[in-house]
């Protein structure tokens, strides 16, 4: 086979026709690899394999074309030594130390292959967690319920192929192969083009700036796969520099864009990823695959409110700065990261709503300055929550707010985040006031099990409420099943076709936003936030066609003198009808109230 150059190669195995494969492992520090390749039919597992000497070519990579069929399933072997799977499979016999699988990509056959997506000011996006749901065909039986509550779009937590059965996602250390716990490629691929019928978008977080740390084999023979003299909070940093592994993260991108048909990507903490140009090329290469017309998204998780990303390809960054102060103004809780929002909250909620990210370059309670100016931006280039699986999971016993805070509190800011102009976004959950925690939950085993324990009750030590070994003690274990368990959405027990009161709520909400907001979202922007008190703002925002959108907002427990709103104009009260709204100009203590005054001609 000639040589060829290092962009000709695509990682992993990828089918030529229905009876070939073609197998491509960038090693380059392996001398040798041979292709264990085990076309065995079911219970020939322990038939020896056939072993396929790789053609080693430039670059460090190792290539062989044989007959191999989907299904077919195989190792490397380095050197003669160590056997790994696969770092792209497309899918695993059982786990990350189990073979890999040959997977043919147009196997499956789409019932919506049509779907263009939604414009993005349509998001209404409902992260999940496939796994406590119960895999891929039981997250189908909730698609209908959650488009009927005026949901338009599902955020996977990651589903790479991770140790064990049980994981957040976050520990996965083969991003190309769907978990296998959850079911089969086909059946990720069904759960997609199940919601597309339903008008759902289907957004996949995914983890490019570090792999976890059971089950990655890449620094055993692709030791230039990271870099010794960068770290990040998992280990030492991944080269972006190196244009095997650029191909690596960006072709997986693509797969799942275009091969699971995927509405978007989110991509968490692209902070840890060091290299300044790699998002921008991923963006790029993401756009130009897609045809024309169809609706692709892409997200930023991003500690550094790198605003200038979004005119660099990305729809929006999640706004952590409007969490957390809106955290603290719900709880009063100023410990660990909510410190830098202790101060001037309300202010900073203020800021928040009116330009975005409250760190702009403010310095932060470390002395550093963080951010970038984001007044410019349009509200739907942020990603607005008052929960989500890191704000509920990272906490010791996992609470939510339907635990930390008033009813009416968090019914004045669910009021805020599903009329606001940002792009909101919800936890499972949430839409019935969920007081069943989720917890953090790992499946490993040994001397990392320990550590993972060890290290999750250190995380916390710092924190009043755990200053003794006592306390610490007493935060679940991650390893354990009841830990995964009760973090289990106990749907069994509720019955949706009698909405409560939380779900009547969001379905009003929600209604509200597709018929008043949704329409007059495109050429928004914001006209300025007031303090009228702690704990009180008045934000405003121009629509598109002209109108003011306004959101008075008191999580104080006072009334306080606002500006009158013609009752012609309130869109709505989050008091519950039973309490009749006030006529002298107050707005009641924990209340949020929304209005829409009609403008002067079409901006759009």
């Amino acid at each position: 086979m000639p040589a060829r150059t290092t962009e000709t190669w695509s990682h992993g195995a990828v089918m030529l026709d229905k009876e070939h494969t073609r197998f491509a492992l960038w090693a380059p520090d392996a001398k040798q690899v041979t292709l264990l390749l085990y076309p065995l039919q079911a219970g020939q597992q322990d038939t020896a394999p056939l072993s396929v000497p790789m053609l080693a070519q430039e670059h460090g990579w190792f290539v062989v074309e044989t007959a191999s069929r989907a299904g077919s399933t195989y190792r490397y072997a380095i050197d003669n030594d160590l056997e790994v799977p696969d770092p792209a499979s497309r899918a695993q016999e059982s786990d990350v130390h189990s073979p890999s699988r040959v997977v043919d990509p147009q196997a499956y056959t789409w019932q919506h292959p049509h779907w263009q997506g939604r414009p993005w000011h349509e998001a209404v996006i409902y992260e999940l967690h496939i796994g406590t749901l119960g895999g891929y065909e039981a997250v189908e039986r909730h698609l209908a319920r959650l488009a009927g509550l005026g949901i338009t779009a599902i955020e996977l937590m990651p589903i790479a192929e991770f140790p064990g059965a049980r994981n957040w996602g976050y520990d996965g250390v083969l991003p190309y192969a769907p978990e296998a716990s959850y079911g089969t490629p086909e059946q990720l691929k069904h759960l997609i083009d199940t919601a597309h019928g339903h008008g759902l978008m289907v957004i996949l977080d995914v983890v490019y700036n570090h792999f976890g740390p059971d089950g990655n084999y890449l620094g055993a023979y692709a030791k230039e796969f990271f870099r010794d003299d960068k770290h990040t909070p998992w280990g030492v940093a991944i080269d972006f520099r190196r244009p095997e592994v650029r191909s690596y993260f960006i072709d997986n991108a693509l797969m799942w864009i275009n091969e699971y048909r995927f509405d978007g990507l989110r991509f968490d903490a692209v902070h840890a990823i060091e290299s300044p140009d790699f998002l921008g090329e991923m963006a790029k290469r993401i756009r130009g695959s897609v045809a024309e017309g169809r609706h692709v998204y892409l997200t930023l998780e991003n500690e550094h409110n790198q605003a200038s990303l979004m005119q660099q390809g990305y729809d929006a960054q999640w706004n952590d700065d409007g969490h957390n102060a809106l955290h603290v103004l719900l709880t009063g809780e100023t410990e660990a990261y909510y410190e830098d929002y202790a101060q001037d909250t309300t202010g900073k909620l203020a800021r928040c709503l009116s330009e975005g990210f409250v760190y702009q370059g403010h310095v932060n309670r470390h002395g550093e300055q963080r951010g970038e100016p984001s007044g410019h931006l349009p509200p739907t280039a942020f990603v607005l929550f008052l929960q989500n699986h890191d704000q509920i999971g990272n906490r010791a016993f996992g609470e939510r707010l339907s635990q930390l805070c008033s009813e009416p509190a968090l019914r004045a800011a669910t009021t805020l985040l599903l009329l606001s102009p940002m792009i909101p976004m919800v936890f499972m959950g949430d839409e019935w006031a969920s007081d069943e925690p989720f917890l953090f939950f790992t499946d490993h085993h040994g001397e990392l099990a320990e550590a993972v324990r060890k290290g999750r009750r250190e995380e916390f030590k710092a924190f009043a409420a755990f200053q003794d070994a006592t306390q610490r003690a007493q935060i679940p274990d991650p390893n354990h099943s009841d830990t995964f368990h009760a973090s289990r959405p106990h749907f069994e027990e509720l019955d949706f076709q009698q909405d409560g009161p939380w779900v009547q709520l969001y379905r009003q909400l929600l209604a509200l936003r597709r018929d008043e907001i949704v329409p007059r979202l495109p050429g928004s922007m914001a006209e300025g936030c007031t303090v009228l008190a702690e704990g009180v703002v008045s934000a405003r925002w121009r629509m598109g066609d002209g109108s003011l959108l306004r959101i008075d907002l008191n999580l104080s427990s006072d009334a306080v003198l606002v500006d009158p709103v013609a009752a012609e104009h309130l869109l709505f009260d989050s008091r519950p009808a039973a309490q009749a709204t006030p006529t002298d100009g107050s707005l009641g203590a924990l209340t949020a109230q929304v209005s829409m005054t009609p403008g002067h001609g079409d901006r759009t």
